[in-house]
C-alpha cells in the first residue's frame, strides 16, 4: 500500500476537527490553504497544508479569531502555537505526534515525548495524551483518513515508551519475589498496547509478572501453572474471541484447572463491555478501565 501524501477536504476535517464547509470558506476568504486540483477540479492537500491547518486549528479552538490568524505568516503562526503549547501541553503534544506520524519522524516523536516527560509522570502521559491520541487514530484509520502504516508507526512508538519505562521500574524496584500474574493475549488478538501497559502497572505497584505476549493458546497456560502454583492470569480482549463468546472463552480457560483450584483471570478490553458478569464463574474478574485496574492492583498490595 502506498503511503498517503495527498488528502481530501474530508480528511482535513477528520484530522483537524474543522468542518469541511468552514475550511472552504477560510480558503476563499483568507487564502489560508493552497490546495491542488485534480482533472475533475476536486481539491487535494499535501502534508504542508495539513500541518498548517493543524496549527490554525489549535489557535482557533483556543479562542483566536480566524481573521487574526490569517494575517500571521508561518513563522509568526508557529510562534503563537509554541506560546500556547506552554498552557495546552496535551493538545499541543497530540498535534505534534500527528505531525510526526505523517512524516514518520521518530526524532519529533521522541522530542515531543521528552518535553512532556519534563513535567508529567509516564502514567499521566499515557492517560492524558497517548490514550486520546490512539483513540483518535483508530477513528481516522476506520474512516480511511490515514493508512495502517501511520497507525502502526504511532503504536510502535508508544509501545517502545512503555517498555523503556518497564525497564526503568525493574532497575528502581528490583522485584525478586515470585510472579503474581502471567499476562497474555490469545491467538488473533492484534492489539497489544493495553496488555503491555497493564504489565507496566503491575510492576509499578510492586507486583512481579510473567509477560507472555501475543498468540498464546489458552491450553499452553498449563506450562505456567506447572512452574508457579499461585499464579493468576491477565488478558486484554479487543477483537478476540471472534468465533465464541467471552463466556465460552472463560469456560475454556477454566477447563485447565481442577474444580477446587481455579486461578483468577482478569479480563480487560472492549470485548468485555457487553459481557454479563452473572454468567461468569467467581474466579473471573472484569476490569472496565485503567483506573479500575490500578485500584484492583492497589487492593492486592493491601
Amino acid at each position: 500500500m502506498l503511503v498517503k501524501t495527498k488528502f481530501s477536504i474530508k480528511d482535513l476535517e477528520n484530522l483537524s476537527g474543522i468542518k469541511a464547509h468552514t475550511i472552504r470558506i477560510w480558503e476563499k476568504r483568507y487564502q489560508v490553504l493552497q490546495p491542488d486540483r485534480t482533472d475533475t477540479n476536486i481539491r487535494t492537500y499535501d502534508i504542508d497544508n495539513l500541518k498548517h491547518l493543524l496549527n490554525i486549528a489549535m489557535l482557533y479552538s483556543n479562542g483566536y479569531k480566524i481573521s487574526k490568524i490569517a494575517k500571521l505568516d508561518k513563522p509568526a503562526l508557529s510562534e503563537r502555537v509554541a506560546e500556547l503549547s506552554s498552557t495546552r501541553k496535551e493538545e499541543h503534544a497530540i498535534k505534534q505526534f500527528k505531525t510526526a506520524m505523517f512524516q514518520f519522524d521518530q526524532g519529533l516523536f521522541a522530542k515531543t515525548y521528552s518535553d512532556l516527560r519534563a513535567t508529567k509522570s509516564f502514567p499521566k502521559i499515557f492517560s492524558e495524551v497517548f490514550i486520546p491520541l490512539l483513540k483518535e487514530l483508530g477513528y481516522l484509520w476506520q474512516t480511511g483518513t490515514i493508512d495502517p502504516c501511520h497507525e502502526r508507526f504511532v503504536s510502535e512508538m508508544v509501545k517502545q515508551k512503555i517498555i523503556v519505562n518497564i525497564e526503568h521500574l525493574y532497575e528502581e524496584n528490583g522485584l525478586s519475589g515470585p510472579p503474581r500474574f502471567a499476562l497474555f493475549l490469545p491467538y488473533g488478538e492484534i492489539h497489544d498496547i493495553g496488555i503491555i501497559y497493564a504489565n507496566y502497572l503491575c510492576i509499578r505497584h510492586g507486583i512481579n509478572t510473567i509477560y507472555l505476549g501475543s498468540n498464546i493458546a489458552v491450553s499452553s497456560l498449563r506450562e505456567i501453572i506447572s512452574h508457579h502454583n499461585d499464579i493468576q492470569f491477565m488478558t486484554y480482549l479487543t477483537v478476540e474471541p471472534s468465533d465464541e463468546s467471552v463466556e465460552d472463552f472463560c469456560n475454556n480457560y477454566n477447563s485447565l484447572f481442577e474444580r477446587s483450584d481455579k486461578r483468577e483471570l482478569w479480563l480487560m478490553g472492549s470485548k468485555i463491555k457487553s459481557c454479563d458478569p452473572s454468567l461468569l464463574s467467581p474466579n473471573i474478574k472484569l476490569l472496565q478501565s485503567i483506573p479500575e485496574l490500578e485500584q484492583a492492583l492497589e487492593n492486592l498490595k493491601k
